[in-house]
């Protein structure tokens, strides 16, 4: 340190903290894959509580048809539950097949293409006008606009019949009344086609007829007694003459983070009260509320699919909203821009791309803007160029269209049904139906730089399947690789006659300490479905984990009556005897028990290594992930330190209270860690390494306890 000036005799003491260290490994969670009913697919995302898990992934879901529809709910979101009752980070990889995609919906604006005077015969040849323009005229008192848009893609009506190309037709009398404004086309009666609303009315017309013939348009407002028809084959003549034609064109688009069908929200018609006719809590809505032109400001709200236009259910609301990127009320500043995307798929290093520049703060969409208004105000704060002013989206809501689920196998075979060739629905015997989709998600944890966490599970993937086994093969190479996370495997399928079925699935795997199996299944209580479920056991475990992490450490067994409890769970697949928890425990299954007015069970704690060694106990396994997650992580700030006696001593400074900690909490028997001149001679010195030890002499768990009952005759002495 610098010297000081001096000047007179005392004591000048001085503080250097050498301690200040990154903290000990925070936020790192378990990593669940497998299918969801809405979210983010192929990316993992993570989230912090089921609520949150719910919001970005989805509940329950209803499928089927007839008879046969019921609720369900993926067994990815009773994983999750479990856990996140007793951690507080969780990482999800939602499982999609095929061409999936988001939901979007363009904002549109008034280009201001204001033609007053220029029909003043009153007349105009409808025929005329293009994609996205609008005519607006009037007929006496009352009021008429006529909008020709055309949809992203051919649309569904009622009468089974698909359009790519229709009317929008809305309308006023002198009162401000809106009616069914548009009655007949060409002589057909389209009443069971059109719906009034408070706002609009929604006329459709095939892409035949876009230029009317033959009767032309019938149309009536309330203050009408009796139809007008605007005839002339494609010929619109009314009294008051045209009063504007102009052009709606996208200012934004809003697309859905989540990926599928389920935030689709779009429908043709709109019900009484505004409400979307295959509107759902689950889908969102957009409306924008106001707009200052003067200001070149609007607000925005995302609101939820099934609400109405009386009684809104508001999920998130923005003020102030431009389209100036320089302002910082910008849109794409406010709501976030970014998407991510799945590079490399179906190879063995996918990863995931990040585009656009703000983060999404928004939690259900991400904005594209298409029509910038740079420096909307100059310095005098008035509207720099006099046509901005027409680039704040118009007023009106709008929904969601678009988002595919792409490939699922229909029906989903769901809980105890689950087969080889659908597993809720994905199809992992087919590269485009799931079996790319899955691989791609395992793959992409690869990287460990990127993605910390410490437990992974694969709910609904059962060993005795054989293309399930594979992609466990593939999870299990991958948590190896990494050297810091655990796999749990279900190795049956439900409905194991024999227990040497479920000990094959042992057997024919490898030898390995980086995961473990348990069994049987086990049935949970949803009060949400209202009824009971099956699910594997390994659906479970993740929470049974979480559960002994909290209340006491990873070092300690998950097993036993303190720590392996399953509350979830109301009853298991089969009832075991000791007899058959001893041959699931020579195989390396950690059975599941149940015992009365005890309770089901986690009764083992076995990994797959077959060889006997501290190692072949999960404890001990997640003491070492533990142990490398925190030194890894406390180490890296020691890259590119000098190479010295001082940075040594700080390494040992971090670890040995660490480990010091580990033992006071009986995870060690003892330990010894070395990183001294003995190590770090002058040619490892010159390699440029650092190099260390660390001895550890982990503590075993009583798994075995054995008591001898001494019967003594009368009179005799007990022994000291």
């Amino acid at each position: 340190m610098a010297v000081e000036k001096i000047v007179s005799p005392g004591v000048f003491t001085k503080e250097v903290d050498q301690s200040v260290l990154p903290t000990a490994v925070a936020g790192i969670g378990a990593a669940i894959i497998g299918p969801t009913s809405r979210g983010p697919a192929g990316v993992p995302t993570v989230v912090t509580s089921y609520s949150e898990f719910e919001q970005k992934f989805g509940g329950a879901f209803l499928s089927g048809s007839g008879v046969t529809r019921d609720s369900y709910k993926y067994l990815t979101n009773y994983a999750a539950q479990e856990y996140l009752k007793y951690a507080d980070t969780l990482t999800v990889i939602r499982v999609l097949a095929g061409e999936y995609s988001h939901a979007s919906s363009s904002v549109l604006y008034n280009t201001g293409q204001d033609i007053d005077g220029a029909y003043s015969t009153g007349s105009f040849d409808l025929s005329n006008l293009a994609y996205k323009q609008a005519i607006k005229f009037t007929d006496g008192s009352d009021t008429y606009t006529f909008v020709a848009v055309q949809p992203d893609s051919p649309l569904l009506f009622a009468d089974n019949t698909t359009t790519d190309t229709y009317y929008y037709a809305t309308g006023s009398d002198s009162a401000g009344t809106v009616a069914n404004l548009v009655t007949e086309i060409n002589g057909s009666d389209l009443s069971s086609l059109l719906t009034a609303t408070a706002d609009t009315t929604t006329l459709i017309v095939s892409g035949a007829n876009i230029g009317i013939t033959g009767n032309g348009i019938t149309a009536q407002t309330s203050s009408q007694a009796t139809p007008q028809t605007f005839e002339s084959p494609a010929i619109l003549t009314v009294g008051g003459g045209i009063n504007q034609v102009s052009t709606f064109e996208p200012a934004f688009v809003l697309h859905t983070l989540s990926d599928g069908a389920d935030q689709n929200s779009y429908t043709a018609t709109e019900g009484t009260n505004n409400t979307l006719a295959n509107g759902t809590n689950n889908n969102v809505r957009w409306e924008v509320t106001s707009r200052n032109t003067s200001r070149g400001t609007f607000d925005l709200q995302i609101r939820q699919g099934d609400d109405t236009s009386r009684t809104k259910n508001i999920l998130e609301s923005y003020s102030n909203l431009t389209l100036d990127p320089n302002s910082p009320n910008y849109i794409a500043k406010r709501i976030g821009d970014q998407s991510f995307t799945l590079q490399g798929s179906n190879t063995a290093t996918p990863y995931v791309q990040t585009n656009g520049d703000y983060p999404n703060k928004s939690r259900y969409v991400r904005v594209e803007v298409l029509r910038k208004t740079i420096d909307y105000l100059d310095e005098n704060g008035t509207v720099r160029v006099p046509a901005n002013s027409g680039s704040i989206p118009v007023l009106g809501s709008g929904s969601f269209q678009g988002g595919s689920d792409g490939n699922v196998t229909h029906p989903r075979q769901m809980y105890q049904n689950i087969a080889n060739a659908n597993v809720q629905g994905l199809n992992p015997t087919s590269n485009n139906d799931g079996k790319i989709a899955y691989n791609d998600a395992i793959n992409v944890l690869k990287n460990a730089d990127e993605y910390d966490f410490n437990l992974l599970g694969l709910p609904g993937l059962v060993r005795s399947h054989a293309d399930h086994g594979t992609l466990i093969e593939t999870a299990l190479t991958v948590v190896e690789d990494r050297g810091d996370a655990f796999l749990i495997i279900d190795p049956h399928a439900y409905g194991a006659t024999t227990l040497q079925e479920v000990t094959t699935q042992s057997d024919q795997l490898r030898s390995t300490n980086y995961a473990a199996m348990y069994w049987p299944w086990v049935k949970v209580a949803d009060t949400q479905l209202g009824k009971n479920v099956w699910v594997p056991a390994g659906v479970l475990i993740p929470g049974v984990y979480a559960f002994n992490d909290r209340v006491a450490a990873p070092w300690f067994a998950p097993a036993g009556l303190n720590r392996g409890g399953m509350d979830a769970a109301v009853s298991v697949e089969r009832k075991l005897t000791q007899s058959n928890r001893d041959t699931l425990y020579e195989a390396n299954i950690n059975p599941i028990a149940s015992f009365p007015n005890t309770g089901i069970v986690v009764y083992g704690q076995k990994t797959l290594q077959k060889k006997a060694s501290a190692l072949d106990r999960v404890n001990v396994r997640r003491l070492l992930i533990a142990a490398k997650k925190f030194v890894a992580s406390a180490s890296k700030f020691l890259v590119f330190e000098q190479n010295t006696t001082v940075t040594r001593n700080r390494f040992l400074s971090i670890v040995n209270p660490y480990f010091d900690n580990v033992q006071q909490r009986q995870g060690l028997y003892a330990f010894k860690v070395v990183m001294d001149e003995s190590l770090n001679t002058p040619d490892v010195i010159d390699r440029n390494q650092l190099v260390g030890q660390i001895y550890l002499q982990p503590t075993r768990t009583a798994e075995f306890i054995l008591i001898d009952f001494n019967i003594l005759p009368t009179g005799a002495a007990f022994p000291e």
